[in-house]
């Protein structure tokens, strides 16, 4: 018979990127000990350019000195990928897992996590596909709605997803996303003929289909006052 594998789900709200990393710092540090079960953080941004470990600066359109006027912060990770740009009505995913416990490498982690955003927009009447060789993420057609950029530290994984609801397609604009060139980005609600739900209901339905891809079949949900308390994160 079949263990349920469980999943704890943090629901965030909206949290600012260097708190986010912070926190994602601790949890990764707290899984690689077995402190706590594989977590899901589940969050929005406020406007916010990020740059992965390659430093690819020249992706980022105009100077630094503007990004305050737009009202947009810039941050360097130390995930894989190109720039990429966070902000209001996106969801994002932050999985904090064992990837090892599960057998899984990081090429197919990634496949999954396309496949996450895949079975979303199909629940609104969306096609979307995995990009063509050396595109990552998510399209519908050659207009990207979702992004990925993952790190992966001693089989455990940090930073993850982010698909577009309905956020300001404009930020992009500032930049080549994802180190792409010549492709446009889209959203759920560009690209649906149907009404959206609330935010949160689409941000729960992401989680689902992660859930479902992963093979979880207990989730235990915690709010972010309580997740900040277990995680030492508030004073």
């Amino acid at each position: 018979m079949r263990v349920p594998r469980s999943l704890e789900v943090l629901r965030m709200g909206s949290m600012s990127y260097l708190e986010a990393l912070k926190l994602q710092e601790k949890l990764v540090a707290d899984r690689k000990i077995h402190k706590i079960p594989d977590t899901l953080v589940s969050l929005q941004h406020p406007p916010t350019y990020t740059l992965g470990k390659r430093r690819t600066d020249h992706n980022l359109l105009i100077p630094e000195t503007e990004l305050k006027r737009i009202g947009a912060e810039l941050h360097y990770t130390q995930r894989g990928g190109d720039i990429t740009y966070h902000g209001p009505h996106q969801a994002i995913l932050y999985p904090i897992i064992a990837l090892r416990d599960m057998g899984l490498g990081a090429r197919k982690y990634v496949e999954k996590l396309e496949s996450t955003m895949i079975d979303l927009a199909s629940l609104y009447g969306v096609k979307a596909c995995p990009g063509n060789k050396c595109e990552t993420g998510v399209w519908v057609g050659d207009r990207k709605i979702g992004a990925i950029g993952v790190r992966i530290s001693y089989g455990i994984t940090s930073h993850g997803l982010a698909f577009n609801i309905d956020p300001d397609l404009n930020y992009f604009k500032h930049i080549v996303p994802c180190g792409i060139a010549n492709k446009d980005v889209t959203s759920l609600r560009r690209e649906t003929d149907l009404a959206l739900p609330t935010e949160e209901v689409v941000q729960d339905q992401l989680i689902s289909c992660f859930a479902r891809q992963f093979g979880y079949s207990d989730l235990v949900w915690k709010d972010a006052t309580s997740a900040l308390s277990e995680s030492g994160e508030t004073e």
